[in-house]
């Protein structure tokens, strides 16, 4: 902005009222997320390449599902991850969108990704189960029910205490009023939609502290948004936000499976190197202060619902 000033453009000057008064409890006002992390050796890609760069992660998560991976698979993600104080997050499934509903392929969409019957949520649940007790310690969900569900296990001691829940980007609140309800029902990070705009934050920034996930370039299917330029401001009026590093003009990877395998290896690599190019462009406007300490995964204390008595 220094150039402008210098030859007489003006230059607007931000408004401390948009500044967000929140930051995680280590202080940090933002936290750096690789997404579509689809497996053991995706993941060993993403974090050979972040050391190469120089790419802070502090965490990665996947989209296929809990139910895309064995056993030997998901425990071997769990140890990388905590060898490199790297946060694993895994996406709980079935999800409508897989699912024999044809509403979901019509031009409105349906339900979407929802969970669709008590078979669906009970799948959900056994996804959580058994991805916890492998070590997982972060879930993403798609569902307000499943959210709400697994939120109770976890209070009732079903689910491990330290157990996060992450709000997928496909039913990611759009209004203040949302974003508080997705809060209280045991949301502990929540991604928005990457077309949200500045003032859109403040104002959700106005009723919750609850951290908030931005992809800063979004995959094609949502939209393809790149926000790169911005990412100081979104920091500044979204604090504690997760910055995600999205790939656009990318075909898409879900359910992955070996047949993407080349895919999965080359976009995980270039999603490394597109945190690289955020990072040097924070760094070049003396925006790249407040980052959280690696490791650092919990969200504070958040609202939320009363959970009902009862077994």
């Amino acid at each position: 902005m220094d150039a402008l000033a210098r030859i007489g453009h003006a230059v607007p000057a931000a408004d401390p009222a948009d500044a967000s008064p929140y930051a995680f409890p280590d202080g940090g006002t933002w936290r750096t997320e690789i997404p579509s992390v689809e497996g053991p050796e995706a993941l060993a890609v993403v974090l050979d390449e972040s050391a190469r760069l120089d790419v802070p992660v502090h965490r990665v998560s996947q989209g296929s599902g809990v139910w895309m991976l064995t056993d030997a698979e998901i425990t071997e993600m769990v140890e990388s991850c905590a060898a490199r104080a790297v946060e694993l997050c895994l996406f709980t499934g079935p999800r409508g969108t897989w699912d024999t509903g044809a509403s979901t392929r019509t031009e409105s969409g349906g339900a979407g990704p929802r969970a669709r019957g008590h078979d669906a949520l009970a799948g959900c649940v056994e996804d959580a189960l058994r991805a916890t007790g492998l070590g997982v310690r972060c879930l993403l969900v798609a569902d307000e029910g499943v959210l709400w569900t697994l939120h109770r296990l976890r209070a009732k001691g079903l689910l491990p205490t330290g157990t996060t829940f992450k709000v997928s980007a496909l039913t990611g609140p759009v209004n203040p009023a949302s974003f508080g309800v997705y809060e209280r029902l045991g949301a502990d990070s929540l991604n928005v939609p990457s077309d949200l705009t500045l003032d859109h934050l403040t104002e959700i920034r106005r009723v919750s502290r609850a951290p908030l996930d931005m992809y800063v370039e979004a995959p094609d299917d949502l939209g393809g948004y790149v926000r790169m330029y911005e990412v100081a401001e979104l920091i500044r009026r979204g604090a504690p936000l997760y910055v995600k590093f999205g790939l656009s003009r990318s075909p898409g990877i879900y359910p992955y499976g070996a047949q993407l395998r080349e895919h999965a290896l080359a976009t995980g690599r270039e999603r490394v190197r597109r945190g690289r190019l955020v990072l040097d462009l924070l760094a070049r406007h003396g925006a790249d202060g407040g980052l959280s300490p690696l490791g650092a995964r919990l969200p504070g204390d958040l609202e939320r619902f009363p959970a009902p008595e009862g077994n």
